[in-house]
């Protein structure tokens, strides 16, 4: 698309800025809590608001009901207007509902009262909770498309808009509301806009998504707590076997021990690679504002390898026996600890939760047993690095930002994405303008005032450089 096709575009995204923060600041203000019952009016109030407001785009906009908070569908009416078949159809993703604020009194004003001020480092900043997850990242692309239609009076590629209320609360309803009108949902690709950017001024795509597996152990030994001065020394401690096992899970070069653990884990592309080395993720930059200096991961990897693109164990938790106040003398009949694994492509999530399973199962001792809760699994997600829509994206951001896009692999799990590639045979683009400061789950949530206009007008040319890239 020419740029006199462009510019006027990004004119009137620049003329109408002010008006694009207070329409962000109106969502802003709605108290969206999904995880709290006493705000589910308020959550379908969100679902409501914005459902009016892309219906204003020409959008024929919808609240459906899910067995929890409200979902929205949308679809542009383009082919009323003139629009013919055989044009890229994207399906848009992002979620209205937020995080508890708590702790409120570490807030510095009040969570839902959205206002523009500066960070210590002098860049203007939107705080509010929700500013950055997700509400200011979905208003990117919505103001992108009011831009499109205000200015040409059509979108350059058909467009569907689906936004959940429960994102924050594992989507258990959403995605089985998603299962029974797949049919409606059907596009080319998805559009998720709710990852970051490589720094202030550096935009990103992310590529990759390492998958979860969260198990639970308990090893129980005596059937009763035991007064540790009559059984000390003849009984088993489950917390001393607990601790055993937990420890051997990881040699002295920080590989995960499991058999067959690393099963089906290939090595970055080698130009890939090669890119991230420039990018030179230094423990001074990483780990030294967290207080440490040291990366923990596997010593002949890269600590950016580590954090993104190879699999990792963590203990999440571990309890057992007196943890009150003061002294208590006893052996715990049980102990448990939670344990998560974060995986990459060509990780079975089920496998690695039976290798875990037997790991633990094979190194008890007599009078022990194992039992275990399985919390949450989810595959790992890989696009494609010659993905047409992804060059055409890159090309897109690096042409608004003035650096090249980075291609990013994201250490956390985005359980959606995964849940559109099973059941709408979707892959996923994640481009997002958050940074790793907004302080999101935190108090005093954040989204720069850069991120919210450049990433309008990124979107904007994002839609026209699909509209040309082959499908």
């Amino acid at each position: 698309m020419s740029n006199a096709q462009m510019q006027p575009v990004l004119d009137h995204i620049d003329a109408d800025f002010d008006n694009s923060l207070e329409r962000l600041f109106a969502l802003l203000r709605i108290k969206s809590i999904s995880a709290d019952p006493a705000f589910a009016g308020d959550c379908k109030a969100a679902a409501e608001h914005l459902a009016r407001d892309i219906a204003t785009l020409g959008f024929s906009a919808e609240v459906r009901p899910t067995a929890g908070h409200p979902a929205i569908v949308a679809k542009n009416n383009d082919k009323a207007n003139g629009s013919t078949d055989g044009r890229p159809h994207v399906l848009f993703y992002g979620h209205y509902d937020v995080q508890p604020v708590d702790p409120l009194n570490l807030w510095h004003r009040p969570p839902f009262e959205p206002v523009v001020t500066d960070h210590a480092d002098g860049r203007k900043i939107i705080v509010a909770r929700g500013a950055e997850d997700d509400k200011g990242q979905l208003m990117t692309f919505i103001e992108a498309c009011r831009a499109w239609k205000k200015v040409t009076g059509s979108l350059p590629v058909d467009v569907t808009i689906l936004i959940e209320g429960e994102e924050e609360v594992g989507s258990k309803n959403f995605v089985p509301f998603m299962e029974a009108i797949k049919d409606e949902l059907k596009a080319d690709f998805a559009l998720v806009c709710d990852t970051g950017m490589w720094d202030p001024n550096t935009p990103a795509i992310t590529t990759s998504l390492r998958g979860l597996m969260y198990d639970e152990v308990t090893i129980k030994a005596a059937n009763r707590d035991l007064h540790s001065g009559v059984f000390g020394g003849g009984a088993r401690n489950p917390i001393r076997v607990l601790t055993k096992i937990l420890g051997g899970l990881f040699d002295d070069n920080g590989r995960i021990t499991i058999p067959g653990f690393y099963d089906g884990v290939n090595d970055l592309p080698p130009d890939i690679l090669a890119q991230w080395k420039n990018l030179n993720l230094t423990p001074e930059s990483f780990l030294k504002p967290i207080g440490l200096s040291i990366p923990a991961g596997e010593k002949d990897r890269l600590l950016i390898e580590q954090i993104s693109s190879r699999p990792t164990c963590d203990i999440n938790g571990i309890i057992g026996g007196y943890t009150g106040e003061g002294s208590k003398t006893v052996i715990p009949a049980e102990a448990s600890a939670k344990v998560s694994f974060r995986l990459v492509e060509g990780q079975d999530p089920q496998k690695i939760k039976k290798a875990f399973r037997d790991y633990v199962t094979a190194r008890l001792p007599g009078d022990c047993k194992a039992v275990f809760t399985e919390h949450s699994s989810g595959a790992a997600i890989a696009l494609d690095w010659n993905m047409k829509p992804l060059a055409a994206a890159r090309r897109a951001l690096t042409e608004e930002w003035g650096r090249e896009a980075l291609l990013v692999g994201s250490g956390a799990s985005i359980p959606i994405v995964a849940d559109f590639k099973r059941t709408l045979g979707l892959d996923s683009l994640l481009i997002g303008f958050g940074l790793d400061d907004d302080n999101i789950h935190s108090p005093n949530e954040k989204y720069d005032l850069k991120s919210f206009h450049k990433g309008i007008r990124s979107w904007a040319r994002i839609l026209a450089a699909l509209a040309e890239a082959p499908r």
